[in-house]
């Protein structure tokens, strides 16, 4: 059976999870995350995720990657193998790559859509 789902920033769809950065992988800060997942399928997930300013370390998987637009704040994510980064605003999308290691950093107080993909 689909479903169809409306995924906007009022929906009560979904239960939302708080989590914090785990502290091997801290680089500033301790910020709350707060993610509110709208759908999910044993190979993807999507939702609105928020979170406080702050940084860390970020390793994904080989069979994992995600598509991001932001909604409001700015992020930026730092690939460790070349040393630089990407900013992402508001009205603004991101994906980070299969493989990707580097640092997430959030600059200011940020709001995105995301779908994670696992294949």
């Amino acid at each position: 059976m689909s479903h169809i789902l409306l995924a906007g920033q009022g929906s009560t769809q979904a239960e939302k999870s708080i989590d914090y950065p785990r502290p091997d992988r801290l680089v500033q800060g301790n910020p709350k995350r707060e993610t509110y997942s709208l759908y999910e399928h044993a190979n993807m997930n999507c939702g609105i995720w928020s979170c406080e300013a702050g940084a860390w370390n970020i390793v994904f998987a080989d069979n994992k990657q995600e598509f991001f637009q932001v909604i409001e704040g700015l992020v930026r994510i730092h690939d460790k193998a070349t040393g630089n980064y990407i900013e992402v605003s508001a009205g603004n999308a991101g994906i980070i790559p299969p493989g990707f290691t580097g640092t997430f950093e959030v600059v200011e107080a940020v709001r995105k859509y995301f779908v994670v993909v696992e294949v």
